[in-house]
């Protein structure tokens, strides 16, 4: 009897993250403010096709971007051409970018001279980008998306749910093979980008 109770009990728990995770997704899809970020508090992670609004899977067909990094210089996307990127949209008020940063900031540690390329996002003030990065030790590019005037980015990028964080994996030919919405984890690094660097 108790087992029967415990299964009851865990799938009622199951059924009521799944509810919140539709309700999540039906509120931001009826808020559709470009300007607006929400956080994707859900752990559970979720991924879409490769193919971005652009019809296209190829980084270097995407309309570019130049954005100021908290190193004081403009850079683009186009740096990085060679290497394996992990393009991350954050956000300074975001809890779950700020615990999967602690774990980007390892794998470019660890796999930076493998040709690995992690790049933050920041879509928020400079100032508030800079005191994370300072307090994490972020030790790859910081870019500054101001939602404000750059709200369009995420959408360009496949997440026209504006939710953070949200990772863009490109290959080293520029082929955009992976995209996750939520906290990137070991597994799913292991998974998806470390054979990539092979």
């Amino acid at each position: 009897m108790n087992a029967t109770r415990l299964l009851a009990a865990a799938l009622i728990v199951a059924a009521i993250s799944g509810i919140a995770w539709v309700s999540y997704d039906a509120s931001a899809k009826a808020d559709k403010k470009p300007a607006s970020v929400s956080a994707n508090t859900s752990s559970t992670p979720k991924t879409t096709t490769t193919v971005l609004p652009g019809h296209t899977n190829d980084a270097w067909k995407m309309k570019p971007f130049k954005l100021k990094g908290l190193d004081g210089k403009t850079h683009s996307l186009d740096e990085w051409k060679g290497k394996v990127i992990v393009l991350n949209f954050w956000a300074s008020w975001c809890a779950p970018c700020q615990y999967e940063i602690k774990d980007l900031v390892r794998f470019q540690s660890q796999y930076g001279d493998k040709g690995l390329q992690v790049i933050g996002l920041g879509l928020d003030e400079a100032r508030k980008l800079a005191n994370v990065k300072r307090t994490l030790g972020i030790n790859y590019p910081v870019l500054v998306g101001d939602p404000a005037t750059n709200g369009d980015l995420l959408t360009e990028w496949g997440n026209d749910k504006q939710i953070v964080p949200y990772t863009v994996v490109i290959d080293k030919e520029g082929k955009i093979v992976y995209i996750h919405r939520g906290q990137l984890t070991q597994e799913t690094f292991e998974d998806f980008i470390l054979p990539l660097l092979s």
